[in-house]
């Protein structure tokens, strides 16, 4: 049962959540939708020269007036320099928003070309394995230099993988977040860069699986053991290359072993593992668990972190997850959040030095989806109230927001 009604204006009062029925360009107000925190919110509406709008009974925090109730209200603000401040604060988001999209879009770009190049050293690892490994080694170390080099960074939400390419972007995503907290942690460049490309080759061993069995919707107990071979697998095939690091091999080796011996595929303890083999074992059961295999369900990236805070506490090591959680935030990008507005929101992005002030894209119904509102949520007053899966959405929100199946990041740096 919807629970908006159309009333007349003269109706308003503070508390009422309303809804205007005029394009976004046509009104002072940064939403179409909001919450009415001030009598001269409701005398801009009458300027704006409307009889009517809707209002949200369930999200409203007072009922509309009756007609005994309605008074005349003595207006004791300027309104035309309350409506030109508006205004003007308009224009400065929708120039902050412009600058975001061109840093999203460079930022694409920039994914983009690590992807290929990804796709191009996966290429070259049985026949070139030499060239393969130089370009990567140019990758990550042009990644570890970007990291170093920027106070700044923000993670950005990226596009969707193309069908059958989850190994690249799967890989690409587990190097980039490993190299991250390494940067977090303190690690020397020279640490980063092992990490980096341990991670990079982590999942390799897989090439060496058939395709159908990586498909498979459910695994027999032959077909699981032997797809638990896949790290020494991959070892083995890193070893084609004689530029390899030999000290990068371990994190091909263990990225699925756990702290209390009950990972594989040698069930190795915390005093076996390095502290590379730990970090990469935590970053690859996050993506994990995001882009699970075809016989398990996804969990969003908010549950992701949730489970391995409270589940893996023996397996993993905690000082990693507890840096990766405040790096991406309670509510990582990726994230369908509700907000305390009663709107529905994706979040975009999170500047590592501002993890308070997540980047979240907002549904309104009456701005264009390519320039929807990307907020910081500090700015505008509200909070997040729940996280919930992109299936729970409403059907033409989730087509607005566009949640992605695969949640790959990416980073940027944001000068101001």
């Amino acid at each position: 049962m919807s629970t908006t009604r159309k009333i007349f204006v003269s109706q308003l009062q503070v508390g009422c959540y309303v809804q205007l029925p005029l394009a976004w360009k046509d009104h002072p107000f940064l939403f179409s939708n909001f919450k009415i925190k001030q009598q001269a919110q409701i005398e801009l509406i009458k300027k704006l020269g409307i009889k009517q709008v809707f209002i949200d009974i369930e999200k409203s925090d007072a009922e509309p007036l009756q007609a005994h109730e309605i008074k005349e209200t003595v207006v004791t603000e300027d309104l035309s320099k309350l409506e030109e401040e508006m205004d003007s604060k308009k224009n400065k988001k929708i120039e902050v928003l412009k600058k975001m999209r061109r840093d999203i879009k460079k930022t694409e770009q920039n994914f983009n070309r690590s992807v290929a190049q990804m796709r191009s050293m996966i290429s070259k690892l049985r026949s070139r394995p030499l060239n393969a490994v130089n370009e990567a080694k140019d990758l990550v170390h042009d990644i570890a230099t970007q990291l170093l080099d920027s106070d700044n960074l923000v993670l950005h939400l990226m596009g969707d993988a193309k069908n059958d390419e989850g190994i690249y972007y799967h890989s690409l995503n587990v190097a980039v977040l490993s190299m991250l907290i390494a940067k977090e942690l303190g690690w020397e460049k020279a640490a980063i860069e092992e990490v980096g490309l341990g991670a990079l080759f982590h999942d390799i061993g897989k090439l060496k699986v058939p395709a159908q069995l990586l498909k498979k919707a459910t695994l027999t107990k032959p077909e699981i053991n032997y797809l638990k071979q896949h790290p020494t697998l991959g070892v083995e095939l890193a070893k084609l290359a004689e530029t390899f690091p030999s000290t990068a091999l371990p994190i091909i080796q263990n990225h699925h072993e756990y702290l209390d011996g009950s990972g594989y595929p040698k069930g190795l303890t915390s005093d076996s593992l390095s502290a590379a083999d730990q970090l990469v074992a935590v970053v690859n059961q996050y993506d994990e668990f995001c882009h699970p295999a075809p016989q398990t369900k996804a969990r969003t990236p908010y549950a992701a972190l949730g489970t391995l805070y409270k589940h893996y506490k023996s397996k993993l090591n905690q000082e990693y997850v507890g840096k990766m959680i405040k790096m991406l935030g309670v509510y990582p990008p990726g994230s369908v959040v509700e907000l305390s507005s009663g709107q529905f929101g994706l979040v975009m992005g999170v500047n590592l030095n501002q993890l308070l002030l997540p980047r979240i894209m907002v549904y309104d119904a009456l701005v264009p989806q390519d320039q929807a509102p990307i907020i910081d949520l500090e700015d505008e007053g509200l909070t997040i109230t729940r996280c919930l899966p992109p299936a729970a959405l409403p059907e033409k929100v989730f087509k607005y927001l566009n949640p992605r199946e695969r949640v790959s990041y990416y980073f940027g740096g944001d000068k101001k």
